[in-house]
C-alpha cells in the first residue's frame, strides 16, 4: 500500500517527456518530474521516492529528502503566513501547511516551531500542527527500563529538557544528568531510566550500566564548560598541577577521567582534556 507523506519503493511503468509515471497500485499512477528521475533509471526499475500533493493537489514523487514525514515530529521553518495559515520549509518544492486552527500560537515568518506532521483523513493533505499534546501520551507507555530510544529534543525547563520518545510519549531528562549541549530539534539515541507510577517517563542520555558519574567527574564537566570545552590538563600533569586547579588528588583526577572518558563525554590527550 502507498504511504501518502512517506517513502515509498515504486516502479517505473512509463516515461515521457516530462518525466516518469510509477505504478501507485490502488492510487493510479505516480508523476516523477524529469528534474527528479534518478540517474540511469530505466522501465521497471523500482526506486524510492517520496510521495506528497503538489501546489495543484495532485499526487506527485520527489527523490528529494524531505525533513519530516507522517507521524513524526520535527522543527521546521516558516517561510510565509497567508489567510489559510503558515507555510513551513520541508525540503520539498511545495512547502508545508499549518493551518491556523492546528497553531498552539501564532506562527511568524522567518521563525521555527516544532510541529507535528500528519495527514487529514478527510482531505487527505498532509498538514503539520504545533498543538503537540493531542499526539502525545495517547497510548499506555510500554517501554522497559534500560530500553534504547529515538529522542527529539522538544523544550528545556527549569529542571531539564522535555523530549519526545519515539514519536509517541514525552520524558524528561534531568539537567544535573546532562552533560553535553543540546538544543530544540536535536534528534539523539537516549534511554528508558525510569517509568513512574503517574506514567511520566524519565530519560537519561548514558547507557544502561556505567556507573554513575561522580561529583569528581561532574566537577570537570562544569570546569569544562566554563572554559570553552578544553582544560590543558592530563595524565601527565603533576599531583600538585591537578590539586590546585581542580582541588583533588590526582588519584581522584584520573578516576574521574576514566569515568567521563567511559562514557564517550570526552577526548583525553597526555595534556589535554576536550569535551565532546
Amino acid at each position: 500500500m502507498v504511504q501518502i507523506g512517506n517513502y515509498n519503493e515504486l516502479r517505473i511503468v512509463k516515461r515521457l517527456d516530462f518525466g516518469m509515471y510509477l505504478d501507485g497500485a490502488e492510487l493510479g499512477e505516480i508523476l516523477l518530474p524529469t528534474s527528479q528521475i534518478p540517474p540511469n533509471a530505466a522501465i521497471d526499475d523500482v526506486i524510492e521516492v517520496f510521495i506528497y500533493r503538489d501546489s495543484e493537489d495532485r499526487l506527485i514523487a520527489t527523490s528529494k529528502e524531505a525533513l519530516a514525514v507522517v507521524n513524526e515530529f520535527a522543527v521546521l521553518k516558516v517561510i510565509s503566513v497567508d489567510k489559510v495559515g503558515a507555510w513551513l520549509d520541508w525540503g520539498l518544492e511545495k512547502n508545508l501547511l499549518a493551518p491556523f486552527r492546528e497553531q498552539k500560537q501564532d506562527m511568524e515568518a522567518g521563525k521555527y516551531y516544532l510541529v507535528y506532521v500528519y495527514l487529514d483523513s478527510e482531505t487527505q493533505r498532509i498538514v503539520a500542527s504545533s498543538k503537540l499534546a493531542k499526539y502525545l501520551d495517547n497510548v499506555p507507555p510500554e517501554y522497559e527500563e534500560g530500553q534504547e530510544v529515538d529522542l527529539l529534543i522538544s523544550n528545556k525547563t527549569d529542571i531539564g529538557y522535555v523530549a519526545i520518545i519515539n514519536n509517541l510519549h514525552s520524558g524528561l531528562l534531568y539537567a544535573n544528568e546532562v552533560f553535553q549541549p543540546l538544543k530544540r530539534g536535536q534528534k539523539i539515541k537516549g534511554y528508558i531510566k525510569k517509568l513512574r507510577e503517574d506514567e511520566k517517563i524519565d530519560l537519561s542520555l548514558q547507557k544502561p550500566g556505567y556507573e554513575k558519574i561522580s561529583s569528581q567527574a561532574e566537577k570537570i564537566i562544569k570546569l569544562l564548560k566554563v572554559h570553552n570545552g578544553v582544560l590543558p590538563y592530563g595524565d601527565k600533569s603533576s599531583p600538585e598541577a591537578i590539586y590546585e586547579f581542580f582541588q583533588m588528588s590526582k588519584k581522584d583526577f584520573k578516576k574521574a577521567l576514566g569515568q567521563l572518558y567511559k562514557q564517550k563525554l570526552v577526548v583525553l590527550e597526555p595534556m589535554k582534556i576536550t569535551l565532546i
